[in-house]
């Protein structure tokens, strides 16, 4: 018997619309739905009269079934895996899965759509040639700041995903780390009811975020412009030239080469 196939489907983010015609004639026929939430897609299903056998795949127990799935892929089952919204596998579970499934030589198929960072991205107006997704800031502000810090010279367009009661705090941490004057886009409840879209410095954002506090309420999506300045660009190629080297050579000597292959200053690199 031929092996089946695994379907990663893209689910709404918020407007039930958004589900392609394909997505939902997959779901339809597959013979399993791998679900981060089954209670969540259930209701999703239920939208739209579909009812289907669902298997809990979460970061807590992805490890340990996800041979069984493949198992039943090798036997000619048809499965599809889906999160809670948007695209599997950003910042969400179902890598161990695919990763499990193609070095069994199971064919993968994805069923595009909806995916918050490229929604964001696409309304934002800030350079999109080249970006950096960056995934959910750290809960502890330490760890937070410490995240911006390392990215201020990052010559790439930064984005950045955060919870209803952290994001002042976290609007307050980027002004600290990239500046007041740094152009930024804040992205909240993207295809809701509520979605807004406020663009502006991130001092101007973080001001109209602390003033409405229906801007500290649902999911956030936050778009920030990269570093436009020539030397800052310079040194950011130099860290990531470093940091390979650094693993293979003495500080002093990747420093060196690092700054003759970036055109960052040496001592900038090494102190960093």
């Amino acid at each position: 018997m031929p092996a089946g196939t695994l379907f990663v489907v893209a689910t709404p983010i918020g407007n039930l619309a958004d589900l392609s015609p394909r997505a939902l004639q997959t779901l339809r026929e597959v013979a399993a739905i791998c679900a981060e939430d089954t209670r969540h897609t259930r209701q999703l299903l239920a939208h739209f009269g579909v009812e289907q056998n669902l298997v809990a795949l979460h970061e807590h127990n992805e490890g340990e079934i996800a041979q069984r799935i493949v198992a039943r892929l090798q036997n000619g089952e048809n499965l599809a895996l889906v999160s809670d919204a948007g695209t599997p596998l950003v910042s969400d579970p179902g890598f161990r899965l695919v990763r499990a499934a193609r070095m069994a030589g199971i064919r993968i198929s994805p069923i595009p759509g909806a995916s918050a960072l490229i929604a964001a991205l696409s309304v934002a107006g800030l350079p999109s040639d080249r970006f950096s997704f960056e995934g959910f800031l750290a809960a502890k502000a330490s760890a937070r700041r410490e995240q911006f810090a390392s990215l201020a010279g990052e010559t790439r367009t930064l984005i950045f995903y955060e919870s209803a009661h952290r994001i002042a705090d976290s609007l307050a941490d980027a002004r600290s780390a990239f500046g007041d004057e740094r152009p930024a886009v804040l992205a909240r409840e993207l295809t809701k009811l509520f979605e807004t879209v406020l663009d502006g410095t991130l001092a101007q954002l973080h001001e109209k975020v602390q003033a409405d506090e229906n801007q500290r309420k649902g999911e956030f999506v936050l778009v920030v412009q990269g570093n436009a300045d020539d030397e800052a660009a310079k040194i950011a190629e130099g860290r990531r030239v470093y940091a390979l080297l650094n693993q293979h050579l003495p500080p002093s000597t990747a420093a060196k080469l690092a700054a003759e292959i970036s055109g960052a200053p040496r001592k900038a690199l090494y102190r960093q």
